[in-house]
């Protein structure tokens, strides 16, 4: 039955994400925060009640910034969203718990309003705002997003109040200390960004999303498969080709990125077949940063990089139009290419 002009609803979809469910972006936005909590909780118990301060902070000042932009340009106030908290969450999580109490505060303006709200606010941008940040903080004050606390659960093994990460020994050619193993990397019993350190906490948070279907398995899935492929054939020197997989999956910011980051619906590929390839992609690059580059952690700038290839991933997978057919298609083709035969 046709609409009236009264009835019809016009939908702006000239910008991402454009997503099919019946969930509403509050609540969305809020089942991711939920399932970080787990990660939350491993920050406070390794790192103390100073994780929850930085969180604080973080969180706090993002909401304000977006909320003080929409503001002053006499916009509609988006913060009841959640996506806001949520990139401040995210901004946090990828910290240390030594980090200044400031810094999430520039790292916070610069993503909502120069990353997100200057193109127009959520799903108008094309980095994702949280990783875009890190990856400006890294660039400006790489010292202090390089100093790891010693977690609580190695205080009375390790003398000092900051040590290294699992990843820096991995891409440093040395082995291994036995405090590290993939049993205490796997529960969080080591150094490294606030929410990175468990990967039980980041896998129970990421199944929590596949089955409230919030996320698709899909880019973790071939970005994570692609890093445990890549690390399995190419080894390192002094590991065993499978212990070298397993560190790599557990260590640095791999899963939190893969599961919570990596399928930011703005940024990432809405095509089926696109994510898998965006998945792959991410990985690739991943590998490639860990091994070549100067820094031994690759995910942040693996998964910008794929951010810019979106658009494209997408355009290349894109459906055709219903009830249109390949003949159609062809015959549109052969107008077009015979309207500017005739035109010359």
């Amino acid at each position: 039955m046709a609409a009236t002009q009264k009835e019809r609803i016009v939908f702006d979809v000239a910008y991402q994400p454009q997503v099919r469910t019946n969930i509403d972006t509050p609540r969305l936005m809020s089942s991711v925060i939920l399932a970080l909590m787990p990660a939350v909780a491993v920050s406070v118990w390794q790192f103390g009640w100073r994780s929850l301060l930085m969180i604080a902070i973080s969180v706090g000042s993002a909401v304000f910034f977006e909320w003080a932009y929409r503001k002053l340009l006499k916009k509609s106030a988006t913060i009841g969203d959640c996506s806001a908290a949520l990139t401040g969450l995210l901004l946090a999580l990828t910290m240390p718990s030594s980090a200044p109490l400031w810094l999430p505060v520039i790292g916070t303006f610069f993503g909502i309003v120069v990353v997100k709200q200057i193109y127009g606010g959520i799903g108008k941008n094309f980095l994702n705002p949280a990783l875009a940040a890190r990856a400006f903080l890294l660039a400006s004050y790489a010292l202090y997003l390089g100093q790891f606390a010693v977690p609580s659960s190695l205080s009375g093994t390790v003398d000092g109040v900051s040590m290294a990460t699992p990843l820096s020994f991995l891409y440093g050619g040395e082995a291994l200390p036995g405090y590290f193993t993939l049993k205490t990397m796997f529960l969080g019993m080591r150094p490294g960004a606030l929410g990175e350190v468990s990967a039980l906490a980041l896998l129970i948070g990421g199944l929590y999303l596949i089955i409230r279907k919030v996320i698709s398995w899909r880019i973790p899935v071939s970005f994570l498969g692609t890093v445990a492929l890549l690390t399995l054939i190419f080894g390192h020197e002094g590991y065993g080709h499978v212990d070298f997989m397993l560190y790599n999956l557990c260590s640095g910011g791999l899963l939190l990125a893969a599961i919570f980051m990596a399928t930011d619906y703005a940024t990432s590929p809405v095509t089926l077949n696109g994510q898998l390839l965006y998945g792959f992609g991410c990985g690739v690059l991943t590998v490639l940063i860990r091994y070549f580059g100067g820094y031994p952690e690759g995910v942040t700038y693996a998964i910008l990089l794929m951010n810019l290839c979106t658009w494209a991933i997408d355009k290349g997978f894109r459906r055709h139009q219903f009830g249109v057919s390949k003949e159609d298609i062809e015959a549109e083709k052969a107008a077009k290419k015979a309207a500017k035969e005739a035109a010359k």
